[in-house]
């Protein structure tokens, strides 16, 4: 049986079982980057992994980091993902760095849905596809700041659900459950409304 709580120690704690998601703490807290997080699946997943006896990096299939930098240049953000890229060189696994001030002007294009201007990193992080992804962790001064907008229940419980923002898509969601749910199938997920 799955616990129905979760304390934020327990989550840091699992959530860091995992090198990769310890080591991109300790970038975030070298690079001081302004108002980052790393965010997701990558958190979520090396929970369930935890939880379900498997390898902390099962399944997960990148590594993300969000922050929040007013220059929404694509040279700035390029120039960050090089100087994360170049901390992680000894790191095996995909790591995707994005500005969150910088989503709305290629989001539309990219997925042909609307995504409203973010004024913050945590703005990103309330758009997930899902609740158990809304989830997003990085170092305060010699511990871990939270931001879990809906608490860490479906997290524990291993819960899928929609998480209906201007940007859900039915078919996103069902494509991103079917992969989890060939991943972990203790998953329960919860069917979009019609």
């Amino acid at each position: 049986m799955l616990s129905v709580a979760m304390t934020e120690d327990d989550f840091v704690t699992s959530a860091l079982r995992n090198p990769v998601n310890a080591e991109l703490m300790d970038v975030l807290r070298a690079t001081a980057l302004p108002d980052a997080w790393v965010v997701a699946g990558c958190l979520t997943q090396t929970v369930w992994n935890i939880q379900t006896g498997r390898p902390v990096d099962h399944g997960i299939n990148d590594y993300d980091i969000f922050y929040f930098d007013p220059d929404t240049s694509w040279d700035a953000e390029d120039a960050v993902i090089r100087r994360i890229a170049s901390c992680l060189d000894a790191v095996d696994a995909k790591v995707e760095v994005r500005n969150q001030a910088r989503v709305h002007l290629w989001y539309p294009t990219k997925h042909g849905r609307p995504y409203p201007a973010a004024t913050r990193s945590t703005d990103g992080i309330d758009r997930f596809l899902t609740v158990n992804t809304q989830v997003g962790l990085r170092p305060v001064g010699d511990g871990h700041e939270i931001y879990a907008p809906k608490g860490l229940g479906d997290i524990a419980q291993m819960i899928v659900r929609p998480n209906y923002t201007a940007n859900f898509s039915a078919v996103n969601y069902a494509a991103k459950v079917a992969r989890w749910k060939a991943l972990w199938p203790e998953i329960t997920v919860i069917a979009p409304e019609q």
